[in-house]
């Protein structure tokens, strides 16, 4: 039978904090994947406007419906989508970034208190 360790408090509240960093840096992961979608789908977007004429009708999607717009109009909206998609990417790599740094300090910190538990014990 296994020998059980119990967690020192300090351990059992790092273990905790790592877990919701954990969760959060997912989180950030997949808020990442859905901007590369968004970020696509605009750059589509914006390959197809270039082939139309400036006279040609365009539309644009608002939920179920099809609205009547401008070229440009939609152009510039896109513009602005894009630019907006992109800060956002970049704050969410700033925020992926800092937690990656700080689940490696957490997971360093618990296992040295594990390896230091583990000897007191044996």
């Amino acid at each position: 039978m296994p020998e059980t360790i119990s967690l020192p408090p300090a351990a059992q509240q790092l273990f905790m904090q790592l877990q919701t960093f954990q969760q959060q840096y997912q989180a950030i992961i997949l808020q990442k994947e859905t901007m590369g979608m968004q970020k696509i789908e605009t750059e589509k977007a914006l390959e197809e406007l270039a082939k139309v004429s400036d006279k040609e009708e365009v539309y644009k999607a608002v939920g179920p419906v099809l609205v009547k717009s401008t070229k440009s109009a939609l152009v510039s909206e896109l513009k602005e989508k894009k630019e907006t998609g992109d800060l956002r990417a970049k704050s969410l790599e700033t925020q992926e970034k800092k937690l990656k740094e700080r689940l490696e300090e957490i997971q360093g910190k618990l296992q040295s208190l594990l390896v230091s538990q583990q000897k007191k014990a044996g």
